[in-house]
């Protein structure tokens, strides 16, 4: 069940305290609810937009680029250097935006930290993992990280995690918060920047999702300890500063290209601080189109049955089109060559939700939250 929010308490920027959701409420605090309606309705669109781009950069690098595209000219390799461009946007700004939503349960107690966000994320990492390692072992064919034993298992449990990194992130992201929240704040971002900086130039074994582990630890810290920061950072983004960083992104993402520095010491992590720059500076300027940012908001809401269900039905698709669409012939390919990742992407998406919607019309919530006791105020 997605969790509204209730009029007779303040709402958080923050998931709900007792169970594990990716639908936030907000603290109206100081500022005017309907100011902070605003910048909630941005974090919501942020994280609406970089679901989509996960969903897609699956699509393309495990299922269109995998297809035999005869037809003589580039239009798949477009797409995929396309999806490279947000490779540093699309999880630091998810985990930036993450890190401001989780500021106020950091400063909750132990005991409501462990059970709430740590067991919490700890148990859907857990409990995907198996539905993942079952359901894809029927798509032997789609590139992905996979557990094909049980020590692979085990090993994806605890040290190399799986696809659904995020969740494993999470957990360990919130434990990291918790144990030095009375810490020097630099002395926490510091080291967390270093990580970052050593893994995305090689410097350290990365195997499977561990380099994403490492590298965006400093983005989740960045947005629990710089939340009012942002905050006014997208209450005053004009559409100056929208060119200003957009251009900024541009010129970095061509330098390091040109430069062939991806892997130079400090690189990567300092064009994906410029592209979280843009990326809450353009998700600013989309919450003053209720057309658009609507929509990515609400959607942004409910990013989490997205994140776990997409990739079992981005399987079975793949190994129901591959052969098909790989037989095809030039001019029937020719005509869904360009806007095949897009239609994928949104068929993925909405199978999603429908599988979510589906399970939770089953009473199967407990795929999506920890069981256990709930407040009366969120019992509706």
């Amino acid at each position: 069940m997605i969790q509204q929010p209730t009029k007779s308490r303040p709402a958080e920027l923050e998931p709900d305290a007792t169970r594990v959701r990716f639908r936030h409420r907000y603290r109206t605090g100081t500022t005017t609810a309907a100011g902070l309606s605003r910048r909630a309705e941005w974090a919501d669109a942020a994280k609406g937009v970089c679901i989509i781009l996960v969903v897609l950069w699956h699509v393309v690098v495990k299922d269109y680029l995998q297809i035999d595209w005869h037809l003589g000219v580039p239009v798949p390799g477009l797409w995929g250097t396309l999806g490279e461009q947000f490779l540093p946007l699309r999880m630091p700004l998810f985990f930036t935006i993450s890190g401001v939503f989780a500021a106020n349960a950091a400063q909750r107690p132990w005991r409501v930290v462990a059970r709430s966000r740590v067991a919490g994320f700890l148990y859907l990492y857990a409990l995907w993992l198996l539905i993942h390692t079952a359901i894809l072992a029927a798509a032997p064919e789609l590139p992905t990280d996979r557990a094909t034993s049980a020590l692979g298992v085990l090993e994806q449990l605890t040290i190399t995690p799986s696809n659904l990194w995020y969740l494993y992130a999470l957990a360990l992201y919130f434990t990291i918060a918790k144990a030095t929240r009375r810490a020097p704040r630099a002395l926490v971002l510091v080291p967390a920047a270093v990580l970052s900086a050593v893994a995305a130039a090689g410097l350290l074994d990365t195997p499977g999702n561990r380099g994403g582990l490492y590298q965006n630890l400093v983005f989740f810290l960045a947005g629990l300890y710089l939340r009012p920061q942002i905050q006014r950072w997208a209450a005053t983004a004009s559409r100056r500063r929208l060119l200003l960083t957009s251009g900024a992104y541009v010129l970095a993402l061509a330098a390091m290209a040109v430069a062939g520095a991806q892997q130079w010491f400090g690189v990567w992590p300092a064009v994906s601080v410029v592209a979280v720059i843009f990326g809450i500076t353009a998700a600013a300027r989309l919450a003053r189109w209720s057309a658009l940012s609507k929509p990515m908001a609400s959607l942004g809401r409910i990013t989490l049955p997205i994140y776990v269900v997409h990739m079992p039905v981005l399987a079975l698709l793949h190994r129901l089109l591959l052969v098909p669409v790989s037989e095809l012939g030039r001019s029937a390919q020719g005509l869904i060559v360009l806007g095949y990742p897009v239609l994928l992407t949104g068929l993925v998406i909405g199978l999603s939700l429908a599988v979510h919607r589906g399970l939770l019309a089953v009473r199967a919530g407990w795929l999506f939250a920890l069981p256990g006791p709930r407040r009366p105020e969120a019992a509706r």
